[in-house]
């Protein structure tokens, strides 16, 4: 928890409090369905939320904001946004139904009244968002071809509307077919932990 309230600290006490509930509400939840690697959970502030809130870092999302989850898995990286942002909406989606139950618990334990999670895949997602989120789900040309289709034209934000995720190790070759457009940030800008390095934003404009 510390982790976050060293890189945000301008957290009301609600959101405190929500952030503060999630290694429990996930230690607990992982014992039963398995979401984050068993040992891994004890990171849980560090590898995972800290690690989804880089995308906070790279835009602040304006009230009204339309943000889809694609392959959120146990919440990650829409949990730790819905909490910082909760005047923006977010879908969450992903095809294994057990990771979607998680997300939805761990959102009505901590009063998220901005999250709808879904059991869907990306094709089957129809609706259009500003920005569609992703951590390492896929090679980035594969997610590209799969939610273009979900990023709308009308701009709420400071930032174009596009695609945003979080990506680790040699990303020159996933991000070639988009060199012109796309720019990839490195975490250890934002965060100085040794674990974020290597580690990036990656940011495509659709449009």
């Amino acid at each position: 928890m510390e982790e976050i309230l060293k890189y945000f600290t301008y957290l009301t006490d609600k959101q405190k409090q929500q952030f503060a509930a999630l290694f429990d509400l996930y230690k607990d939840w992982n014992e039963k369905i398995n979401v984050i690697s068993r040992k891994d959970i004890d990171n849980l502030y560090l590898h995972h939320v800290l690690h989804s809130l880089a995308i906070a870092k790279a835009v602040s999302f304006r009230p009204g904001t339309r943000i889809l989850d694609f392959g959120t898995g146990g919440g990650f990286p829409g949990i730790p946004l819905a909490i910082l942002f909760p005047e923006t909406q977010f879908k969450m989606i992903d095809g294994t139904g057990k990771k979607i139950r998680v997300v939805n618990e761990v959102a009505t334990a901590i009063g998220l009244e901005n999250v709808e999670a879904v059991h869907l895949r990306g094709e089957e997602e129809k609706g259009k968002y500003d920005f569609v989120v992703s951590r390492a789900v896929m090679p980035l040309p594969d997610l590209m071809k799969i939610v273009k289709k979900n990023v709308g034209k009308e701009q709420r934000n400071s930032l174009p509307n596009g695609v945003i995720c979080l990506k680790g190790g040699n990303v020159e070759g996933e991000m070639r077919p988009f060199k012109k457009i796309a720019e990839a940030t490195e975490i250890t800008n934002w965060f100085d932990e040794d674990w974020f390095k290597e580690k990036f934003v990656i940011y495509v404009p659709v449009g």
